[in-house]
């Protein structure tokens, strides 16, 4: 008999998160998603205010499904913040919101988490990773630099917790159909026709969200969330998606870096 996990997932209004609580809720998971105004969604699952770039917020956010559930058995957090523009273009309050919400938000969550956790003995936290954290891309290097930071951090908050029972997964997606096109910030430089990037930075996004229209959807990364929080699947990492992004992640383990990065710059029509 399946027994009904507690799951709390962070940004669940909208595309993967919401994609995620969807098919949770719907395998009979107790479900609580995570907004910054939730009474603007009309969901099935139970919603609650959180901004993960604050610690009282988080906190309460954590406190409120312990004081209704007493237990909170997955947190999934897929809440982040997707920043386009050059890196010279980038001004550093810009640079420090992506990272608030991208990595230390997770430290947020897990830490609001984790003593229950050990308590239990038990648990299994998921952070949603990106192919750019494997990959860096260009004109989305501060998002990149971000997401190469949660596959680090999720790495060693794994050995740390494994003895107490607890599992850390990432799964990291490709181009996944989401309303991340629409959603997508850019640096207040980049628009600016003084930028030495204004030729580059335009054909560059214009390419990044072609692909991601025609990406997979968001059901295939749900999917694999489920069987980590079900127990199903329980490695340290899933990179998830198109089928070539996924084979440009494997081969850059065997091309040579020099090679790898003119192809990437080859690509995307980079100058050289």
């Amino acid at each position: 008999m399946k027994i009904a996990k507690v799951v709390l997932v962070t940004g669940a209004s909208s595309g993967i998160g919401r994609a995620a609580a969807a098919m949770l809720h719907d395998k009979g998971h107790i479900v609580y998603g995570t907004s910054r105004d939730p009474a603007r969604h009309d969901l099935p699952w139970r919603m609650i205010a959180l901004d993960v770039t604050d610690d009282a917020s988080a906190a309460a956010a954590m406190q409120a499904v312990l004081a209704e559930q007493g237990r909170i058995d997955a947190l999934v957090n897929n809440a982040g913040l997707v920043l386009a523009g050059a890196v010279e273009d980038t001004a550093i309050d810009e640079a420090r919101r992506v990272f608030e919400t991208n990595l230390l938000g997770v430290l947020r969550m897990a830490k609001a988490a984790l003593p229950t956790m050990r308590a239990q003995r038990a648990g299994v936290i998921v952070n949603i990773g990106s192919l750019a954290g494997r990959v860096g891309l260009p004109f989305q290097g501060l998002y990149s630099a971000s997401k190469f930071a949660l596959e680090g951090l999720s790495e060693s908050l794994r050995l740390e917790v494994a003895g107490f029972g607890i599992q850390v997964v990432l799964v990291a997606p490709g181009d996944t159909a989401t309303s991340v096109v629409d959603n997508r910030l850019r640096t207040e430089a980049s628009g600016r026709d003084s930028s030495a990037y204004a030729g580059e930075f335009p054909r560059v996004l214009a390419r990044f969200e072609a692909e991601e229209r025609a990406g997979s959807p968001a059901d295939g990364v749900a999917m694999r969330i489920l069987a980590i929080v079900e127990g199903r699947a329980g490695g340290p990492r899933y990179v998830v998606g198109p089928l070539a992004q996924r084979v440009l992640v494997a081969a850059r383990a065997v091309i040579p870096a020099r090679l790898f990065q003119w192809g990437l710059g080859l690509y995307y029509g980079l100058r050289r």
